[in-house]
């Protein structure tokens, strides 16, 4: 099976619901397509680092997907209906290499920014 990343910035105008109903209509797009939803993140509202569309922010998801070898369309068929919906400020769309799926394991299971995170609480001791 194949793992893919696609990280999308919805319109931050939209109500907290209208966000999270956008970023649901593309995980049920690839569930429809058959792939195995392994992991959506929403970030939050965030700022941008230039205007996209006169916004200066923009709600970040990034869904985290696997699929059968053969795929044929599906990407392309995601990245269309990414570009026609005018909610989508901009998307990207990455195949992950195995040292990509491992950090992102890693990362959901706290391996990763944890000494970090120790020495700052000692510090404030």
């Amino acid at each position: 099976m194949r793992q893919y990343e696609c990280t999308f910035i919805v319109d931050p105008v939209l109500s907290g619901d209208e966000i999270k109903e956008t970023a649901q209509l593309y995980v049920e797009h690839l569930k429809n397509n058959k792939c195995e939803i392994v992991n959506v993140d929403e970030w939050g509202i965030k700022q941008l680092a230039y205007p996209i569309n006169r916004r200066s922010s923009g709600a970040y998801f990034v869904v985290e997907f696997k699929t059968e070898e053969v795929i044929g369309n599906l990407i392309e068929d995601l990245e269309l209906a990414f570009r026609r919906d005018d909610r989508v400020l901009r998307f990207l769309t990455i195949k992950l290499d195995k040292h990509g799926v491992k950090y992102n394991d890693d990362k959901r299971n706290g391996l990763i920014g944890k000494k970090k995170e120790e020495k700052e609480e000692s510090a404030e001791k």
